[in-house]
């Protein structure tokens, strides 16, 4: 039976020894065809994995914004030919918060099997040190960009922390995190708890839990980078 797998990626410049199972190199090695985002960050990815790798022998799927159902539909060829496949993301586990989600759904209607490999989560991990509930939590993705919207979805996931007891997670494009933080602290109770999570497993990793109040005084510098925000009750 063909297997799908799930590759994750590094989550910035970060050693593949540090957040990577040597196992993950043995599995892509082996590998020729892959379902990517983009070529140019696959092929840094797969030759950092393994210099021995002959990229020009692979062939790649590009699976992005831009593409059609009819592509998507033809992207598992491979597989009912006998053949392995891999799916990259862009950075951490593919399909969570991902394009791959497709794919893999694809897989499981064709009876496919679909391996996940071991990688970081930027959610689970500063989910895991943000002190908050980790038996009852959601991730949202993205908030509304009108700002009205926006200020009823921060309403909405507070009122769920505090009701159901359970971890509200969601993102921002990194460009636009101050203006979301400035939002939390305007819009949330002043003892609701806010987990900052920054640059999660590099070097200038920065994972922080304080009160609205306690944020107030002192604000991180979130200016383009990739950051995971969490609410949760006093």
């Amino acid at each position: 039976m063909s297997t799908l797998y799930l590759i994750p990626t590094s989550l910035g410049d970060t050693g593949f020894e540090r957040i990577l199972p040597a196992y993950n190199t043995d599995v892509v090695s082996a590998l020729r065809f892959f379902i990517v985002e983009d070529v140019r960050t696959a092929r840094r990815f797969l030759k950092k994995t393994n210099q021995a790798i002959d990229i020009d022998s692979l062939t790649f799927f590009i699976l992005n914004q831009h593409t059609t159902p009819e592509e998507l539909s033809g992207f598992l060829r491979p597989m009912l030919e006998g053949n392995d496949m891999g799916v990259l993301s862009e950075a951490g586990c593919p399909a969570i918060a991902d394009p791959g989600a497709d794919v893999v759904d694809m897989a499981q209607k064709n009876n496919f099997k679909v391996v996940p490999l071991v990688g970081p989560s930027s959610i689970l991990l500063s989910l895991m040190a943000s002190g908050f509930n980790g038996q009852s939590f959601a991730f949202v993705g993205y908030l509304p960009i009108q700002p009205v919207e926006r200020q009823k979805a921060l309403k909405r996931l507070e009122s769920r922390a505090y009701t159901e007891s359970q971890s509200q997670i969601f993102i921002e494009t990194p460009y636009r995190n101050m203006k979301m933080l400035d939002e939390i602290l305007q819009i949330c109770q002043s003892n609701t708890r806010l987990c900052i999570a920054v640059d999660i497993t590099l070097n200038t990793e920065f994972i922080k839990t304080k009160t609205v109040k306690e944020w107030k005084t002192q604000l991180p510098d979130l200016n383009k980078r990739p950051c995971i925000f969490i609410i949760y009750k006093s």
